[in-house]
């Protein structure tokens, strides 16, 4: 069994670990907005009276303004 004085904080390296917790994170955000974005578009379609090219606008509205919402923003420095 190891002893407690075997235990160093902060000698593992964790890159790995946050590159993947970073894709991870920008997969859920790039991923909800791009089902957003479907949903808007698929629901205005079948469920309006909208058309093809107002319900395609309003999609392209939304993936517009959800894009700059998403953006990578400068680091906080933390």
């Amino acid at each position: 069994m190891a002893a407690p004085s075997d235990y160093h904080r902060g000698d593992m390296d964790i890159s790995e670990h946050t590159a993947t917790f970073h894709g991870f994170i920008a997969l859920s955000k790039w991923g909800s907005l791009a089902i957003a974005v479907a949903l808007v578009f698929v629901v205005l379609i079948f469920c309006t009276t909208a058309g093809f090219f107002q319900a395609a606008g309003a999609a392209f509205i939304v993936a517009v303004i959800g894009g700059f919402m998403l953006r990578d923003k400068p680091d906080a420095g933390h």
